[in-house]
């Protein structure tokens, strides 16, 4: 589940264990970033804050965020923060058909000029900053987004970045509780790096 040996639930204590006990009572079980993170739990409650900074309050920016996160994590080939956001997108936003067309080949998903732009837009962002030009930029006020929305894409995915970074350079896989949590045809196109754990 991970290259760097994680706290284990008998020995978690303090906020470790605080956070194992959020997981089980929000979904029944510690997810394995959560394993992962114990060993930072000051960084991981800054990760939280920002994310939810980030990500805005109200639907527009949530659809905006999701698309976002959605595109860098793709270009990432983050399986976990793929699988989770799709999962969640999928349920609350779009239809499977349009997450899985995201994850195969965004030009195919039914989306709006603005929302395919987005995505791709945050797969720019997250090949490497320096990849980004003034054109990328203007392809996004091409479809109506304000210079403080541009930015907004910009957190999002540079954000996206650090965290399916440390979960991939650490090893950790997606939750096994993800291989029933959809349809398979949805699962396997969410899968788009490390498989799903298998524990």
């Amino acid at each position: 589940m991970s290259y760097l040996e994680t706290i284990t639930d008998e020995d978690a204590t303090g906020e470790a264990a605080e956070l194992f006990a959020h997981d089980r009572a929000a979904d029944g079980y510690v997810h394995n970033y959560t394993r992962t993170f114990a060993r930072r739990p000051d960084v991981y409650r800054a990760w939280n804050v920002l994310a939810d900074a980030i990500a805005g309050d109200d639907e527009p920016d949530l659809r905006r965020y999701e698309l976002a996160t959605l595109g860098a994590a793709r270009q990432l080939r983050s399986s976990y923060c793929v699988l989770a956001h799709g999962r969640k997108v999928a349920a609350d936003l779009w239809p499977a058909d349009v997450v899985t067309a995201i994850a195969e080949d965004p030009d195919t998903a039914d989306l709006t000029d603005r929302e395919r732009a987005i995505v791709a837009f945050a797969e720019v962002v997250a090949s490497g900053g320096t990849n980004v030009t003034e054109a990328d930029h203007q392809s996004l006020r091409d479809v109506g987004l304000t210079d403080a929305e541009i930015f907004d894409v910009v957190l999002a995915a540079a954000a996206r970045c650090f965290f399916s970074t440390v979960l991939d350079a650490t090893g950790t896989l997606p939750d096994a509780a993800y291989a029933d949590a959809m349809p398979a045809g949805l699962r396997d196109a969410l899968v788009v790096g490390r498989p799903i754990a298998e524990t």
